[in-house]
C-alpha cells in the first residue's frame, strides 16, 4: 500500500431530490448521466443520511457542522447570521446582533413577497450600490450597523449597541424559515402567498432587537422603492430590489472543538461561499480559495494541488441546491452532469487512474435535500458513498437516492458521518 492515504470529503449542496414527472419519474441524480462519480461509487459502499435530525429540513449552515461531526442537539446553536458575518469577514463582538438577509422583490404597499431573491439576477455592482445606498441613508439612533452584500442575492448584517447586548431571540421577517434552537428551519412556502413577517420578540432582552430589526426592515424598503439602481433594473425588464429578509439571528460568538484535535488528522477546506469559509473558520480548518461557486475544473484542480499537505480536505460544491428552489428538475440534472464531467472526472484522472504517491479515500454526499418538486429543502435522507483506500464493495453501483437505500451503512445522521468513513477507510 502506498504511504500517506488522503481523504478527499465532498459535499454537493441540496443534491438530494424526489422522483419528477419532467424527468419521468426519476430523480435529477438518476436521470444524470454521471459516469465519474458512479466510477468511484462501484468501488466502494453506499448509505443514506439525516443530516440535522428527523423531521428537520435544515439550512447548509447546520446541516455542514453536522456533517463534519458537531451535533448541537443538546446546545442552543449560535446561528447562521453570525457563522455569515464570521465567513465575510465582518466585525463580530459578544453581544452583537448578526443575521443573514436576502435580496428580495416585494409588493412595498402589501409587502407581498414577489420573488425572495429578486430573479436571482443581482450584478456585484448592483449589490454595492444598494447597499451603500443603506448605509448613507438609513438612520438608526445610537446603533452601528452594517450591510454586506456576498453572493448573488445574499447580504449579510450586524447591528451594535455599544455598551449594551443585543437579545437574539427574536423571529425572522423571512417567512420562508422558522428558527428553533437557534437552528434555520425550513418552511413549505411553496403554494401559498407569503408576506414580509414582523419580528417579534420571545424575552425582554431581544425586545429592542425586535425593534431595530423591524425599523431597518421598512427604512429598507422605502429607501429602496424608487432608488436608481431598481429604475434601471425596471427599465431592463429584472425584478426590483426593493426589501432585504432576514433570518437566523444571533448574539455568541461560536465556541467548539478544533476539528483537527477532534478527530486527529490535519483538515483543509475548499470553499467560495461565505457559511462555508465561516464554518471552516470556526472549526478551526485551513480554507483555500475555491474561484467562482460554478467552476467546477478549478475546484478541482486546487483540491488535487492541496491534497498533498492535509490528510483530509473538505470541498463544498453549490449548484444543485439553486435548480432545486426555482423548480428546474432538467436544470439540476444538466449541472450535476457539469459536475461530474468537470469535476469528478478531473479528480479520477489524477487520483485515481494515476500515481499521485499516496491512496485517496472519497466521501460523497449532500448537505440536504432540495427537491425540486417541493422548491425548498425538505427532511429527505441524502445519498452518502463511501470508497477507496481499505473500504469493502456492497454492489451499489451510483451515487444516486435509489442505490443510497440500498447500500450496506444503512441510515445514519449527519454528525456520525466522518467518524463511519473513517471506520469503513480504516483511518483511524
Amino acid at each position: 500500500m502506498l504511504n500517506k492515504p488522503k481523504i478527499v470529503y465532498i459535499l454537493l449542496d441540496g443534491i438530494g431530490d424526489l422522483p419528477h414527472p419532467d424527468l419521468d419519474g426519476l430523480t435529477p441524480l438518476e436521470a444524470a448521466y454521471t459516469p465519474f462519480i458512479d466510477k468511484i461509487s462501484n468501488e466502494g459502499v453506499s448509505g443514506q443520511v439525516i443530516s440535522v435530525g428527523d423531521g428537520i429540513a435544515p439550512q447548509s449552515d447546520i446541516a455542514v457542522f453536522n456533517m463534519l461531526g458537531y451535533n448541537f442537539q443538546d446546545v442552543e446553536y449560535f446561528g447562521r447570521g453570525v457563522v455569515e458575518c464570521i465567513g465575510c469577514g465582518i466585525d463580530f463582538l459578544e453581544g452583537d446582533l448578526a443575521l443573514r438577509g436576502n435580496f428580495a422583490t416585494i409588493d412595498p404597499t402589501s409587502k407581498k413577497i414577489i420573488d425572495r431573491r429578486a430573479g436571482r439576477v443581482i450584478t456585484k455592482e448592483e449589490s454595492k450600490k444598494v447597499c451603500d445606498l443603506i448605509r448613507q441613508s438609513l438612520k438608526l439612533p445610537g446603533i452601528k450597523f452594517d450591510v454586506e452584500p456576498t453572493i448573488g442575492h445574499r447580504v449579510v448584517l450586524r447591528f451594535r449597541k455599544n455598551g449594551a447586548k443585543l437579545g437574539q431571540n427574536i423571529t425572522n421577517t423571512d417567512p420562508a424559515y422558522d428558527k428553533v434552537n437557534g437552528i434555520g428551519i425550513a418552511l413549505d412556502t411553496s403554494n401559498k402567498d407569503i408576506f414580509v413577517a414582523p419580528s417579534l420578540y420571545k424575552d425582554d432582552l431581544s425586545e429592542e432587537s425586535s425593534m431595530i430589526v423591524n425599523e431597518f426592515s421598512n427604512q429598507v424598503i422605502s429607501i429602496l422603492d424608487n432608488c436608481e439602481v431598481n429604475i434601471e433594473r425596471k427599465n431592463k425588464g429584472l425584478l426590483p430590489i426593493n426589501c432585504i429578509l432576514m433570518r437566523d439571528s444571533g448574539n455568541r460568538y461560536p465556541k467548539v472543538n478544533n476539528i483537527n484535535e477532534k478527530y486527529g488528522l490535519n483538515f483543509a477546506s475548499l470553499v467560495d461561499m461565505p457559511v462555508e469559509i465561516g464554518i471552516s473558520k470556526i472549526v478551526g480548518m485551513k480554507s483555500y480559495e475555491a474561484g467562482s461557486p460554478s467552476n467546477y475544473e478549478l475546484k478541482a484542480r486546487n483540491l488535487i494541488n492541496i491534497l498533498e499537505n492535509h490528510d483530509v480536505v473538505y470541498v463544498h460544491i453549490k449548484g444543485p441546491d439553486e435548480f432545486g428552489h426555482d423548480g428546474d428538475a432538467k436544470g439540476k440534472k444538466k449541472n450535476i452532469e457539469e459536475i461530474d464531467y468537470h469535476f469528478f472526472r478531473k479528480l479520477y484522472e489524477e487520483l485515481v487512474l494515476k500515481s499521485v504517491g499516496y491512496n485517496v479515500g472519497f466521501v460523497i454526499s449532500g448537505d440536504h435535500s432540495t427537491p425540486c418538486i417541493r422548491k425548498a429543502h425538505t427532511d429527505d435522507p441524502v445519498p452518502l458513498v463511501v470508497s477507496g483506500l481499505d473500504s469493502q464493495k456492497d454492489g451499489t453501483s451510483r451515487f444516486t437516492e435509489k442505490d443510497a437505500s440500498k447500500g450496506s451503512i444503512g441510515k445514519i445522521y449527519g454528525f456520525q458521518v466522518i467518524e463511519k468513513a473513517l471506520e469503513i477507510l480504516n483511518k483511524n
